[in-house]
Order: C-alpha cells, then structure tokens, then sequence
C-alpha cells in the first residue's frame, strides 16, 4: 500500500519553533511529529509514503533516512514549486500514487490521533466506491466544516456545510483519507483543495464516504492545540501504554501522565504533571512545579521556576524563580531571566528575555537582549 502525507509550507502557525526546525521534524512527545505517523501507516502495511513538501526538504531527507530503515518503507518526497494546496500534491506524485489499482492513504502532517489505517483500508474496500474520509465527533460544529449524510445511510456523504448556522450534524473532517487511484483523474496539476473541489466532485457522484474516528484527535499545528494534543496523546497513552510513561511518586514529584526522556535530570521537591514531555539531556532544577507543558531537549529549568502551558524550545533557559504560563512559547536557545514573567510571548530564536513579558499577543516578540 501507498501513502501520502501532506507537509505543506513554512509551518507559520508554530512559530518560532518552526524557524529551527520543518514542522514534521519537531517532536511531539520526545518524536518528531512525522514519526507518529510514518509509523503507524508501517503497522498497517504500507510500504510507499510520499511527502509532499515545499520547504527544506533537505533537512527532512536526512532525518528521514533511519526511518526508512526502521519501519522496512521506501520514502520520497513530491517537491512543489510553488504550493498546490491539499489536492495538487495528490496529481504531482501520481507516478507514486497511480501505479497499481490499490488505494493509498491521503493525511495532513498536523493530525495527531490513534490513527485507524488498518480499519480504514477494511471498511473502504467494504462499500467498494471511491473514497473514505475519516470524521470525528466535536461539541461546537458551527466552528468547522460539517459532513452531512445521506437520509438512511450511515456512511454515504450528502454535502457539506462550512460552519452551520443551524444544527445539521456533528462530525467534521479529521484529515485523514483512503482513495482509489481513479480519483486523481479529478485533480488537475494546479493548486487546488482537495476539500472544496475534489470531495464535492465525488459526493455528487455519490462515491464518497465518512469513517469514524474513535478516541481522541486533535490539529497540533498551532501552540495552543500542540498543548491539548500532547494532553490526549498522553492520556491515550496512559490506557494503551503506560510503561511509557513515568509512575505517580511520593513524595508528589510526578502527577497525572508524565513522559520523562530517561537521559533527563529532575531536581529534589519538584511537582511535575499532569500533562508533560520533557525531552532528552533536559535539566530540571530543585523546587520546580511544571504542568500541561513541553520542555524540548537541552533546555535546562532552573530552582524554583514556576512553567505552565508553555512549549520551552531546545536549548533554552529558564531562570530561577521565573515564572510562564498562557501558551508561551520560547524558540531555540532562549534565555528567561531569574525572577522574569512572561504570560504568553511567543520568543524568537537566540533571544535573552530579561524583562516581564505581560501582554497577551498572537505575534512573536521581538525583543532585544
């Protein structure tokens, strides 16, 4: 079997983490997020994953290798010369993708989920027509993009309807897909959207279906859902595998579900969790309280620091006593100041933050050492 994963550009919504690093490659969890998912399409059989790039596909080649070899899959990468949006990488890796009648998996890099590959490819061959699209239940379906059914069919798509003013369902689109090879004779080399061209195309065909996605999902593309997704992922964990995860300890260092990289060294009187990652060759300091946060490897955490739904980037610096929380997030070789607040700044690479960041903003901080 064949995959495609959309990688798409310049990762702007995970900035500044994505000005160190291609989005795919940071780590979710102490692996980069690509990791997730090529391996899962592994375990479910496919042999061929395409990715679908336009942004320094040479750093992802190389970190991609050990994968190759890891999971037994060949990988190439479908560059784009100018981006295609989500259907136009589906007709330039045709050669890939077409090259046999069996359908191929179609998925978006941001998704994090218990990816259902295997229950998907056996309930897709079951209606026997085009297309599958996974959809997941959500309490606010006037936010999304509502697929809506057929009367007295479960799973046959009738249209969909972008945010509803009135109630006409609950599932949306989850960014995971199976299709057959037919449906790249509907895209056109050009950039196109795969959810606003292509899938109406086919439901008026009446050749479209949904799946439903059991247990949790969740878009990490953005800081504030990278923070709620590493909380399900870690919660899923806890269920399926919690070897992975460390053990509630008294007294209370470790609470609720906690992954702590085994190179990681965590001071006396700490209260860690619930809800975080911390990475390789990390340097937790004494008396230091983090909950619902990601510290990524070579960061160091000093005595007393106080960090809350904060992502803290490789090798950064958090001061003693410093306190972060309200989706900050600190880029690569970032210093905070002992004593220092910062309440949601988003801080570029190679920045020294001595002052109080106190303003609630969506853009990144430029602020000078």
């Amino acid at each position: 079997m064949k995959a495609i994963i959309l990688v798409g550009g310049f990762g702007t919504r995970l900035r500044p983490l994505t000005l160190t690093l291609p989005k795919p490659l940071v780590e979710f969890c102490n692996q980069p997020m690509i990791y997730h998912q090529i391996k899962a399409l592994a375990s479910a059989g496919v042999t061929d994953i395409v990715l679908a790039v336009n942004y320094r596909p040479e750093i992802m080649a190389k970190a991609l290798e050990k994968y190759e070899k890891e999971f037994n899959v060949k990988i190439t990468f479908s560059i784009e010369a100018e981006p295609l949006g989500t259907a136009g990488p589906l007709k330039l890796a045709e050669k890939v993708l077409g090259k046999d009648d069996s359908p191929f998996f179609v998925l978006n890099a941001d998704v994090i989920c218990e990816y259902p590959f295997q229950k998907l490819v056996e309930f897709h061959k079951s209606h026997g027509e085009e297309g599958t699209i996974v959809v997941t239940k959500v309490e606010e379906p006037s936010k999304y993009g509502v697929v809506v059914h057929k009367p007295n069919h479960p799973s046959r798509i009738d249209r969909f309807v972008e945010k509803p003013v009135e109630f006409v369902g609950n599932r949306i689109n989850a960014g995971i897909y199976i299709l057959n090879p037919s449906v790249l004779q509907r895209i056109e080399l050009r950039p196109t959207s795969i959810e606003q061209e292509t899938f109406p195309a086919i439901v008026k065909d009446g050749q479209l279906h949904s799946f439903d996605l059991e247990g949790f999902w969740m878009d990490v593309g953005q800081p504030k859902d990278f923070l709620s997704g590493t909380c399900l992922y870690l919660s899923s964990l806890s269920k399926r595998d919690p070897k992975q995860l460390v053990p509630a300890s008294e007294p209370f260092v470790y609470g609720g579900n906690v992954m702590v990289h085994p190179t990681a060294k965590i001071g006396q009187n700490c209260r860690i969790g619930p809800n975080v990652t911390i990475g390789p060759n990390v340097v937790v300091g004494d008396g230091v309280r983090i909950q619902r946060s990601v510290i990524l490897e070579n960061s160091k955490v000093k005595d007393h620091a106080w960090v809350k739904s904060t992502i803290c980037g490789w090798n950064s610096t958090i001061g003693r006593w410093a306190r972060l929380e309200n989706v900050t997030v600190l880029g690569d070789d970032v210093s905070i100041g002992d004593e220092v607040y910062v309440n949601g700044g988003s801080v570029l690479p190679h920045k020294s933050i001595k002052q109080n960041v106190e303003s609630r903003s969506n853009t990144v901080h430029h602020i000078k050492a």
